[in-house]
């Protein structure tokens, strides 16, 4: 953090986890599936029609993870669409996450090749074909859980950043590093004493 000129946590700044917690992903396909639907609600603030949007998620039998926040904004268009638009860095977590992506450096942009990994929506390449083509190798949960140790830190910082009047050190800002840690923040799952069980997209806590 401090390389990359962002103040650092106080001493007193709460851990992700405690002493003895475990830790594990969400299973692959529940992963998956997030971030398919993702690409859909960002599809849509780029032009794609809603009835392509919801057709592609009833023949990609995806509509139950679908939130309603979701559903109301492919449907009919409905909700923050800048707010729609900043999931590309959560869907570039998720890549990540999948093994789909070399990296998650808090200080570069996401991978210019990310469409590419993705189901092909123009072409109408299904949910199913994109699992058959995609050759997903997701990453240890303990390397994951320590990104989104590394992300909660770098939220607080950027948020700190902003407050005290500072410039981003980098071409990514709080809002592309707090999408990323959304993305981390509800793949991994801790268990323990102190832990609740895991939250839905919507519900994932991201205050520090």
């Amino acid at each position: 953090m401090s390389r990359l000129g962002l103040p650092l946590p106080p001493a007193q700044f709460p851990l992700v986890w405690e002493p003895g917690d475990e830790v594990e992903l969400r299973p692959t396909a529940e992963i998956e599936a997030r971030l398919a639907v993702l690409q859909v609600v960002m599809a849509r603030c780029f032009g794609m029609p809603a009835e392509a949007g919801m057709s592609w998620l009833l023949g990609s039998r995806l509509v139950e993870t679908v939130t309603p926040p979701e559903w109301q904004f492919v449907m009919g268009g409905r909700g923050d669409h800048r707010s729609f638009v900043l999931h590309h860095d959560a869907v570039f977590a998720l890549a990540w996450v999948l093994g789909l992506t070399k990296h998650l450096d808090p200080s570069e942009p996401t991978d210019e090749r990310l469409m590419d990994m993705l189901p092909n929506l123009v072409a109408g390449e299904t949910f199913t074909q994109w699992r058959s083509r995609t050759l997903v190798a997701p990453r240890d949960a303990v390397e994951v859980a320590a990104l989104l140790d590394f992300y909660y830190c770098l939220d607080w910082g950027h948020l700190e950043l902003e407050r005290l009047g500072g410039t981003h050190p980098s071409l990514i800002d709080a809002n592309a590093i707090g999408q990323r840690r959304w993305a981390l923040e509800w793949a991994v799952i801790l268990r323990g004493p102190y832990h609740d069980p895991p939250a839905g997209w919507e519900e994932v806590d991201l205050s520090t």
